[in-house]
């Protein structure tokens, strides 16, 4: 994807920045889920370790927070 930005220095590329590159990796996804279905199945014990795995690989504290304190789960 392309984009051209600031007239007169010529075409530039937009590349992914090393953020989003950190907000898309696999394994933070995969955690969130496996947070998301550990919460589900009620096996709180095992969510320390998943949260950790999660924000080693990028998860931010608002995608946690929102998993945690989803009002659709009954505790």
């Amino acid at each position: 994807m392309a984009n051209v930005t600031q007239a007169g220095k010529g075409p530039r590329f937009w590349f992914a920045s090393s953020k989003r590159r950190e907000t898309k990796h696999p394994v933070r996804l995969s955690a969130l889920l496996a947070l998301k279905e550990v919460l589900t199945r009620e096996k709180y014990e095992e969510c320390r370790e998943i949260i950790a795995i999660a924000k080693e690989f990028g998860a931010e504290e608002q995608e946690i927070y929102y998993l945690l304190e989803d009002p659709r789960r009954n505790p």
